[in-house]
């Protein structure tokens, strides 16, 4: 048997195990761990913050790319454009965005989207500064509580009222659009107010088109039910008494056209109520027929014209001591048969209260009185001239004198006036009317015995009796001028002698003084010798003055 101990009796040698040395952490395994944390991170946030995938379908895919196409509410990132497809009838393009998590309250039926590019509208340009930062789609929320979708519609242009802007939407009736369009500003005393948001035409193409402009706040308030809009396009040149009129509301409207609109010409215009919104009100074609507006009675009157009314249309003004009145509203030539002379029918209407503001509905029995009045105390109505440069005419009322009374007639309701020619045609009649007297005049027989009285004046001026007398009469002439000298030398002569006698019968009279005949008769004598002495120095000193009076005789 053998033994485990070894000679000396000790216990058997094993060998020594050897030490183990704890193992250290590695920094470099944190790197896949921070690695799957980071991208599971990523991947959480990507899908915690991914919203909706919506589809918007525009009619072309100009300036947009995909994954760099962004989409925009006021300057803030909401989504970002992944692909652009063509649809299958080619017509339009589908692109698919991918929104952000927060913007999915905001997908509603009332949402748009359009592409914001560089635009020139009239005379705006918009979207200048995506020619560095490259075309976005723009969103415009619209109102809150819709319902969620998420596909929509794209707009091709900008709308001309976004949800967010304060204002009131109203809607304007034209019978013509003119050069009226899309984003034409709407003013207010000069003021751009608001925008034409665009317009409609009517079914089947017959009657009034519609147009919708947007006010904003607060010139809404401005607004009132009575108010009137008219038409500011392009450029008003007029003719008047002022001279040569032009004007321009400004230069976006003489490319894109505008309208404007003015509180009511009335002392209640203050106090009318503001008109609420999707009012409905008639757009005029200029602020003259809008001013007209205001006038409310109307007296329809005809009158017929067999002269020419070339100039004269629908609108003409009618006038009263150049005054309007009221305005033409129809012009139309009537041939009742082939034996009738062919005349104008024009057809008026008067506006009372143009001439008596306080004049009401209740007065226009009296507004017929007074015309009737009129027409008998000689009113007539013709064609005048309003420009010769335009060549445009109008209706003018007038008071002639001595004309043959008439009696104002009616045609059912309306009035009928008798007419004159007026203007160039007046003159023309008139002319003609001097013309046709003096051609009726015998001119040939006057001019025959004018000729015979010459003939037997140049005889008696010739013959023998003439040629004494006018001897005899400057033989006459002759002797009157030297008695007039002769005159002239005595009459001192003749004074001296009469001023003796008048001496001589002083003294006689003192020496046979007393009450007696012959001193009565003396003193009378002396009297008229005085007198005539007197007269004959006042004789003496005018033919002084005036030798020719002697021939010619005394002048007062």
């Amino acid at each position: 048997m053998s033994d485990s101990r070894n000679d000396r009796g000790q216990q058997p040698a094993f060998p020594e195990e050897a030490p183990v040395r704890r193992t250290r952490f590695s920094l470099i395994l944190l790197i896949p761990v921070l690695a799957i944390l980071i991208s599971g991170w990523l991947a959480w946030k990507h899908f915690a913050t991914r919203g909706p995938e919506i589809t918007i379908t525009f009619d072309t895919a100009d300036g947009l790319t995909p994954g760099q196409t962004q989409v925009k509410n006021k300057a803030v990132t909401l989504g970002t454009v992944q692909e652009i497809t063509l649809s299958r009838d080619m017509r339009h393009v589908s692109v698919k965005v991918q929104m952000n998590a927060n913007s999915a309250h905001i997908l509603t039926d009332s949402t748009r989207f359009w592409v914001v590019r560089p635009r020139i509208n009239g005379a705006s340009i918009t979207g200048l500064d995506t020619l560095i930062s490259g075309a976005y789609i723009a969103i415009d929320p619209g109102t809150s509580g819709q319902h969620y979708q998420t596909e929509f519609r794209g707009l091709e242009a900008a709308p001309g009222v976004r949800s967010d802007q304060p204002g009131t939407t109203f809607w304007l009736v034209s019978p013509a659009l003119g050069s009226l369009g899309e984003g034409a500003p709407v003013f207010f005393r000069d003021v751009p107010v608001g925008d034409v948001l665009g317009y409609t035409m009517p079914p089947g193409g017959e009657g009034p088109i519609v147009v919708q402009v947007f006010i904003k706040a607060p010139y809404d308030h401005y607004l009132r039910t009575d108010s009137r809009f008219w038409n500011v396009s392009g450029i008003q040149v007029g003719l008047g008494a002022g001279g040569l009129k032009v004007q321009m509301q400004s230069l976006q409207a003489l490319f894109s056209g505008g309208v404007a609109f003015g509180l009511p010409d009335n002392r209640n215009a203050i106090n009318a109520p503001v008109a609420p919104a999707n009012s409905v009100f008639k757009l005029y074609t200029s602020q003259a027929d809008a001013e007209s507006a205001r006038y409310h009675q109307r007296l329809r009157v005809v009158t017929y014209i067999d002269t020419s009314v070339k100039g004269l249309a629908a609108g003409s003004q009618v006038s009263l001591f150049g005054l309007q009145v009221g305005t033409v509203t129809s012009v139309k030539l009537q041939m009742p048969s082939p034996q009738a002379q062919p005349k104008v029918r024009v057809e008026m209407q008067i506006e009372p209260e143009r001439m008596m503001p306080e004049w009401n509905e209740s007065q226009l029995a009296r507004a017929k009185e007074y015309l009737a009045a009129f027409v008998a105390n000689g009113l007539r109505a013709s064609v005048q001239s309003a420009s010769f440069l335009t060549g445009e005419s109008l209706i003018g009322l007038q008071f002639v004198k001595n004309t043959p009374p008439v009696t104002m007639t009616y045609e059912g309701d309306i009035a009928v006036l008798p007419s004159q020619p007026g203007g160039m045609d007046g003159i023309m009649e008139s002319v003609s009317t001097i013309t046709d007297k003096i051609a009726a005049m015998p001119l040939t027989q006057i001019g025959e015995h004018v000729n015979d009285l010459i003939a037997h004046a140049d005889g008696r001026l010739n013959s023998r009796e003439v040629t004494q007398s006018l001897v005899a009469l400057r033989n006459s002439l002759q002797n009157l001028d030297a008695l007039s000298k002769n005159a002239n030398q005595h009459l001192p002569e003749l004074m001296t002698a009469l001023q003796g006698t008048l001496t001589n019968a002083q003294t006689l009279l003192g020496a046979y003084g007393g009450d007696t005949d012959f001193h009565r008769s003396l003193q009378g004598m002396i009297t008229q010798m005085t007198q005539m002495a007197r007269s004959l120095r006042f004789l003496t000193d005018y033919l002084g003055h005036h030798p020719s009076a002697l021939i010619t005789g005394r002048r007062n």
